[in-house]
Order: structure tokens, then C-alpha cells, then sequence
């Protein structure tokens, strides 16, 4: 990835306290970017977050995405926003889903009102794979939220204002807030057993590091209104459960069931998305239908079209071993974190 498309950049990221927001901060900061902003609602997190960094080009603003006249403010002069913000937990959104709406969906829409009004030059929402096929409120926003993100350029006029939207769709970063791995380390070092919900559940995997590579690269080759999609491997729970007690030690297991409106497997790309799925090295690329294959190949004259692949999802892909879960789990670190 050639770091040099951010350089001299003023960069906002919404829900910036966050574990991925923490790391695309150190990882922008090594570039030669001229300015990270933060924007978050939680200031005890920016303290927090203030403490662990030194460097002049870092600021932090409190505000909520669900405020349009805070965010037109917050965006002034901002070249690229990396929005994060959302609500997230599934239980949590299913017992407050109006909530959800407010923040993941109203709350997109005043992004997109803002970089508009800010001219700003590129924003790239964060999704996940719950928006495909959702079965959760949560999903659901998160579809709506890619789908403001890659119809924005509707309503716009190319000749007055400079802005393009793309939208990123992954798993789950294994060890980020919310993610059962942490949840797992504290049962242990707790002597608690491991809650699994359900043994055969397989999710994809893709750590921090992948992340923020598929973030940044996708960032700098987007020339709006596409969903980028990684190739990534997947595992099973039952295999992450035997990997870490492998690791550290095995206080046992129980089995708690299937949360509401959880899924067994997820997916990436729906069978319906695959005709406009286009593959393009390490990653897929999902194309509004507007776009005609002349325009595309004009863009992207590297990338070919996806043929043979009735949808991507986690039961069918390409599984880790158990050993390269260990493998993976001794790399990132974070058994030495916690």
C-alpha cells in the first residue's frame, strides 16, 4: 500500500476511540498526514486515548454523529473521514433498536450531509458482515448505512462538489471490543468457563493488522460508490475455543445457546450481490447495478469479473487450521496484553 495518497491529509475519524479507531490513529500518524481528528461522544475514552499518544497533529472533538450541525463544524477543512461510529452489540440494539437507527442510520446520513456541505474529499464507512441477508436490527442498519454511503452520489452534482463515498465490509477484528476472544481470556483468568453459544458457529477471521491494510488500500484505489470485500480464511468457534485453551489453559466449557437473531454462519456477499461482484487481487469489489462493465474496466483495469462463486460465506470458506489459529493468536499478542 503506497502511503503517499495520505500524505498532508486532514483526517476525521468518527467513533475514533474505539479499538479500530485507536489503531488507524497510530497507524495514519506514522504516515505523513497533516492533521487526525477524533470525534467521539465519550470523553473519559479521549483522555484515555490522549495519553497513549504524543503527536501535535492528534485532536480530539466531543460530539455525536446523531448532531448534523456538530459534525458540518467538526469537518471543516477534513479531506478523508473514516466513519466507525455506530451501535454495535447485538443483544443490546435488539432490546433498543430505535437507537440503532438513530445513530447507524440517521446518524450515516448526517455524515454524508456534513462531507457534502464540508466538501470533503473521500468518506469510507466501516461496515460488516451482518448487513448481508440481515437477521439482526443491527445488520439491518448497517445494510442501510452502506446503501446511503453507495447511492449518496445521487444526490449530488459532480461539478460543484469534489465528494465520493465507499463502503468496507468484514468480520469481526479478532480481540476487538466485543468480540468473544476478550470475553474468553477474562472467564479464564478468572477460573470461569468458557460460554460458547454454539460449537459449530464459524466466523471469518481477519486480526487488526489485516484490517487496517484492507482499510488503507481500499482507501487510496476507491473511486466511490463501491463495497470492498477481503478474501479471507474463516474458523469455527470450537476450533478458536481449542486454539487459545491450548495457549493458556483449559478451565472447560459450557454451552449457552444461540443468542436472539445470532447467526450460525455469516456471510460476505450474497448470492443475489455476485453478478456485480468483481474480484480485484486480495479483495471483491460489489458494484452498484448502475455501473455499467465499460466504466468499471475503465477504472479498474486490473480487475476481473467473479465467476463460479454462489455466495461468500463463512461455512464454505476456505477454513483455518487449528494450528494456524494458534499460530495466529500467538502473533497478535494479545494473550500477553491481557
Amino acid at each position: 500500500m503506497d502511503s503517499s495518497f495520505f500524505s498532508g491529509k486532514r483526517i476525521l475519524i468518527t467513533g475514533g476511540t474505539g479499538s479500530l479507531g485507536q489503531a488507524l490513529t497510530k497507524k495514519l500518524l506514522s504516515f505523513d498526514v497533516k492533521a487526525v481528528r477524533i470525534l467521539s461522544r465519550n470523553e473519559s475514552k479521549q483522555v484515555e486515548m490522549q495519553k497513549n499518544f504524543s503527536d501535535r497533529r492528534l485532536n480530539f472533538f466531543i460530539g455525536d454523529i446523531r448532531d448534523l450541525p456538530r459534525l458540518i463544524r467538526s469537518f471543516e477543512d477534513v479531506d478523508i473521514v473514516f466513519h466507525t461510529a455506530a451501535l454495535k452489540h447485538v443483544p443490546v440494539i435488539e432490546y433498543n433498536p430505535f437507537e440503532s437507527v438513530k445513530t447507524n442510520v440517521i446518524g450515516t446520513q448526517n455524515v454524508i450531509d456534513a462531507a457534502i456541505e464540508q466538501d470533503v474529499e473521500l468518506v469510507v464507512g466501516i461496515g460488516t458482515d451482518k448487513a448481508v441477508s440481515p437477521l439482526n436490527t443491527y445488520g439491518a442498519s448497517k445494510l442501510l448505512m452502506e446503501k446511503l454511503l453507495t447511492s449518496a452520489h445521487n444526490f449530488i452534482n459532480s461539478n460543484r462538489h469534489r465528494t465520493k463515498f465507499v463502503a468496507l465490509r468484514y468480520g469481526n477484528v479478532l480481540g476487538s471490543s466485543g468480540s468473544v476472544f476478550p470475553t474468553w481470556i477474562s472467564q479464564i483468568k478468572n477460573n470461569k468457563k468458557i460460554t460458547i453459544t454454539e460449537p459449530s458457529m464459524t466466523r471469518f477471521s481477519i486480526t487488526m493488522d489485516e484490517a487496517l491494510d484492507f482499510i488503507l488500500e481500499s482507501t487510496s484505489i476507491g473511486k466511490g460508490t463501491e463495497v470492498f470485500i477481503p478474501k479471507l480464511k474463516a474458523y469455527s468457534i470450537n476450533d478458536l475455543k481449542n486454539a487459545l485453551c491450548e495457549l493458556s489453559s483449559d478451565p472447560g466449557h459450557e454451552i449457552t445457546g444461540i443468542r436472539p437473531a445470532e447467526k450460525i454462519h455469516e456471510i460476505l456477499i450474497a448470492g443475489d450481490e455476485i453478478r456485480y461482484t468483481w474480484e480485484l487481487g486480495n479483495k471483491y469489489v460489489v458494484f452498484n447495478p448502475d455501473i455499467s462493465e465499460q466504466k468499471i474496466l475503465e477504472q479498474y483495469p486490473n480487475i476481473k469479473k467473479t465467476l463460479g462463486l454462489p455466495n461468500y460465506s463463512s461455512e464454505y470458506a476456505e477454513k483455518l487450521s487449528l494450528s494456524d489459529i494458534t499460530e495466529m493468536l500467538k502473533n497478535s499478542k494479545m494473550l500477553d496484553e491481557n
